[in-house]
């Protein structure tokens, strides 16, 4: 009986251990993907760009002028 409660606490190890890491990537994913929307409008050369994204880079203090 002992093997099978050590076993079953080693499948729920790991599950916690998979579930953080899938929860990290999602949060860096996030962070670049958010990072790469905001650099990319900001010194972006296309004017439509530029001006669909002007009021909230200044609303951020992201300098674009």
């Amino acid at each position: 009986m002992t093997d099978q409660n050590n076993h079953v606490k080693a499948i729920t190890h790991e599950q916690a251990a998979t579930e953080k890491t899938t929860a990290v990537a999602a949060a860096l994913f996030a962070a670049l993907f958010g990072a790469f929307l905001v650099f990319g409008a900001g010194f972006a050369n296309s004017a439509t760009l530029h001006n669909a994204a002007h009021d909230s880079r200044h609303s951020m203090s992201f300098p674009c002028h």
